[in-house]
């Protein structure tokens, strides 16, 4: 999704965005939104996805960012930044390297 609307592969995930479980045992699962961005432990928690203790308390399970997809960013004015800078930086990419027949003429 993030290809189709933004033009790019990846992003750093961040709190409030939403996300789509694509491995392990939670996968498949509606939607849902991310609660905590747990850096220290590489984890995140999201919005419906939780287990029981023993206690009967319910805690959210922790899942690795890399199996999940991002199905909707939040924006604000760093995110939109970084898209920017992400485009510009593909632009000058598809420039690079090729030649016309006027570059090949200056340098005869």
């Amino acid at each position: 999704e993030l290809r189709t609307k933004y033009n790019v592969r990846s992003m750093p995930i961040r709190k409030d965005d939403e996300v789509q479980i694509v491995r392990g045992h939670f996968k498949g699962q509606q939607v849902g939104k991310v609660i905590q961005v747990y850096r220290k432990k590489y984890i995140i928690h999201i919005e419906r996805i939780q287990r029981e203790k023993a206690n009967g308390a319910t805690v959210h399970v922790g899942i690795h960012p890399s199996k999940v997809v991002i199905v909707k960013l939040k924006l604000d004015k760093d995110r939109k930044r970084i898209l920017e800078r992400k485009a510009r930086s593909r632009m000058v990419e598809a420039d690079k390297g090729k030649h016309t027949e006027e570059t090949i003429q200056e340098m005869e």
